[in-house]
C-alpha cells in the first residue's frame, strides 16, 4: 500500500515541464510574502485609526481594483504576451507595496489601493496563460494544481510570518510583501525566457474528440463575450466562488462566536485547508485524469461537497443552541466543514481553470482567463458584504442554508452545461485516460 501510494505521487509530479516548475516557484515566492491583504483591516483600524465604515470602503476598492485588473490583464496578455504582463505586474506591485505604507490620507489611500490591485491582479490571467503555454492536455490540470500547491504553501508560510511581523510593526509586512514581489519578478526575468511567437497549433481538444479541425478552430477562436456556453460557465463558477469565499470571511467568525472555538484552533483549522491541498491535490487530480469524464461533470460533483459542508454548519441550530457552547462538538462540526469544503475546492478549482484554457485558443486565451478571473474578483467583493447582511438580517443558520441553495444552483448549472455541450456536438473537454 505504501509503495503504491509513493508511486502514485511520483507519477502525479512526473512530466511537468521545467518552466511550469519555475512558474510555481515564482508563485511560491510571491505568496510567501502575501501579508498586506490579510492584515489590511487591522492596519486601517489600529494603525491609521480609520472607522469600520471607511475600512469597508477601502476593502471594497480592493475588490473593484481586482475586478478591473483581471479584465485588463486578460486583454493585455493576448496583446503583449503573458511574460511581459507578469513581469510588469510583479515589479509594479512590489514598488507600490513599499510606498503604500507611507500613504495615510483616506482619498489618496483609496486611489493607491485601486491602482495597486488593478496592476497586481492583472497577474492572474497572465500567470494562468503562462501555465497553459508550458503544459499540454496530459499535464495541464496537474500544472494548475502544482500552481495552487505553491499558492497554498505560500499562504501558510506568509500568514504565519505576517502575524509575527505585524505584532512587531505593521510597516514590516509592507516591506516583506513588496520585496518578495520584486524578488519573484527578478527570478521570472532572469530564469524564464520570453516565449517566441510561433504559428498557432490546433488546440488539444481536437485530439480528444473526433470533430473536424475547422469546427474546433472556429469554436476556440470565439470571443469569450460571444461564447454563450462559456458565459454560462462563468456565471455558474461565480456562484460557486461566492459560496466558497465565505470560507475566508464569515466562517471564521461563526467558528469564534457560535462554536466558541479559540483563535488558535481557528487558525489551525484554516491552515489544515492549505496543508491538505499541498498533501493531496496533485495525487487526487492525477487519479481523476485516469478516468474518461468531462471536466464539467467533475466540477458539478465537487460543488455538491461544499453544499454538504454548509449544511453541516446548520447542525448546532437543529440540535439546540446549547451545543454552541460545547467546544468538543463545535470542533467536530468545524473540522467536518473544513474537510468537505477542502475536497470540494480540490475537485473544482483545477478543472475550472483547465476547462477555461481548453475552451480558448492561444489567440484568445488571455481574454477567456480574464473573464473567468473577473468572476472570482466579483465574488471576492460581494461575498463578505452578502454574508454580513444576511447575518444581521436572518442569522447564521439561514445564511448557511442560502449558500447551500446557491451551490445547488451552481452544480445544476454545470450539469445543464455538460448536457448542452453533448447535444450541440461540441468537443467534450475530457480528463484524458492514459
Amino acid at each position: 500500500m505504501i509503495r503504491q501510494t509513493l508511486h502514485l505521487y511520483q507519477r502525479a509530479y512526473r512530466g511537468l515541464s521545467p518552466s511550469v516548475w519555475l512558474l510555481a516557484g515564482v508563485m511560491l515566492i510571491n505568496r510567501c510574502g502575501t501579508m498586506v491583504l490579510p492584515f489590511m483591516t487591522l492596519y486601517l483600524t489600529e494603525q491609521l485609526h480609520y472607522s469600520v465604515t471607511d475600512t469597508g470602503i477601502v476593502m471594497a476598492i480592493f475588490g473593484s481594483g481586482a475586478f478591473v485588473g483581471t479584465f485588463l490583464g486578460g486583454r493585455l496578455t493576448d496583446r503583449f504576451s503573458f511574460y511581459y504582463v507578469q513581469l510588469v505586474s510583479l515589479l509594479f506591485s512590489g514598488i507600490a507595496l513599499l510606498t503604500l505604507q507611507f500613504i495615510t490620507n483616506f482619498y489618496a489611500l483609496c486611489a493607491s489601493v485601486f491602482i495597486f490591485t488593478l496592476f497586481g491582479d492583472a497577474f492572474r490571467p497572465a500567470n494562468q496563460a503562462a501555465i497553459a503555454h508550458y503544459s499540454d492536455s496530459d499535464t495541464r490540470t496537474r500544472a494548475f494544481s502544482l500552481n495552487r500547491l505553491a499558492i497554498n504553501l505560500g499562504w501558510a508560510i506568509g500568514g504565519g510570518i505576517g502575524g509575527w511581523l505585524a505584532s512587531i510593526n505593521y510597516s514590516l509586512i509592507f516591506w516583506a510583501d513588496g520585496l518578495t514581489c520584486l524578488v519573484a519578478g527578478i527570478v521570472l526575468w532572469l530564469f524564464l525566457p520570453a516565449p517566441e511567437t510561433s504559428p498557432q497549433k490546433p488546440t488539444d481538444n481536437a485530439v480528444l474528440n473526433p470533430v473536424s479541425q475547422i469546427e474546433q478552430t472556429d469554436l476556440s477562436r470565439t470571443s469569450p463575450y460571444r461564447d454563450t456556453l462559456f458565459i454560462g460557465f462563468v456565471v455558474c463558477a461565480t456562484l460557486y466562488f461566492i459560496v466558497f469565499m465565505h470560507f475566508f470571511s464569515i466562517v471564521p467568525l461563526f467558528f469564534r462566536e457560535a462554536l466558541q472555538l479559540s483563535k488558535l484552533l481557528i487558525g489551525g483549522l484554516m491552515s489544515l485547508n492549505g496543508l491538505l491541498i499541498v498533501a493531496v491535490e496533485m495525487a487526487l487530480v492525477y487519479s481523476l485524469e485516469q478516468q474518461n469524464r468531462s471536466r464539467l461533470s467533475l466540477v458539478g460533483r465537487g460543488i455538491l461537497l461544499v453544499t454538504v459542508a454548509y449544511v453541516v454548519l446548520t447542525i448546532p441550530a437543529w440540535l439546540g443552541y446549547v451545543t454552541y457552547g460545547a467546544t468538543a462538538s463545535g470542533l467536530v462540526i468545524a473540522l467536518t466543514y473544513i474537510l468537505f469544503a477542502t475536497f470540494s475546492e480540490m475537485l473544482v478549482m483545477p478543472f475550472l481553470q483547465s476547462f477555461t484554457v481548453e475552451r480558448s485558443s492561444p489567440a484568445t486565451r488571455g481574454q477567456y482567463l480574464g473573464l473567468y478571473a473577473m468572476g472570482g474578483a466579483l465574488a471576492q467583493t460581494t461575498a463578505p458584504a452578502f454574508g454580513s447582511f444576511m447575518i444581521n438580517l436572518v442569522g447564521f443558520t439561514t445564511l448557511w442554508l442560502t449558500l447551500a441553495g446557491i451551490s445547488l444552483v451552481s452544480a445544476g448549472g454545470f450539469w445543464w452545461l455538460s448536457k448542452q455541450q453533448e447535444r450541440s456536438n461540441e468537443p467534450m473537454i475530457l480528463v484524458e485516460q492514459d
